[in-house]
């Protein structure tokens, strides 16, 4: 039996509850073939000192859309996926609303993937352009 879309992205929301994405509050709210979209406000709980989105917290977005996206598009049952390295830019700075991370993959190989993250607000103006490596290691059988 085959998952409706609001299904998946209802048991993917679940899966996130007591780890990092939860606290910050990040939702995944769109997946597509090869696609991943999350999303998280932006609010005093994720600001800098001075009331602007903490790129701590953009990377943290960009990690967790990334690596969820691998888990999603590589067979889990075979592997377990692992961050390698992450890097970002960022462009704009953002005091409120949301910012939506969607991830594309760049190179989806069997040990290596490399995941291209755009960050953008409500306006759809681009934040932060970051890349995730990850790496499939075989599970124990």
């Amino acid at each position: 039996m085959q998952l409706s879309k609001e299904e998946m992205l209802k048991e993917a929301n679940a899966a996130c509850k007591n780890t990092l994405m939860e606290t910050l509050d990040i939702e995944i709210v769109d997946f597509g073939d090869a696609t991943l979209t999350a999303r998280m406000p932006v609010n005093p709980r994720v600001h800098q000192p001075d009331g602007v989105l903490h790129g701590g917290a953009t990377a943290a977005l960009a990690e967790s859309v990334g690596s969820f996206a691998s888990h999603i598009f590589m067979d889990m049952n075979e592997v377990f996926v692992r961050g390698i390295e992450i890097t970002a830019n960022h462009l704009k700075s953002v005091t409120d609303g949301y910012v939506y991370a969607k991830a594309t993959f760049l190179h989806k190989g069997r040990t290596t993937q490399l995941i291209d993250i755009k960050i953008t607000d409500d306006k759809d103006n681009l934040i932060s352009v970051c890349r995730l490596s990850t790496i499939s290691l075989p599970r124990k059988k």
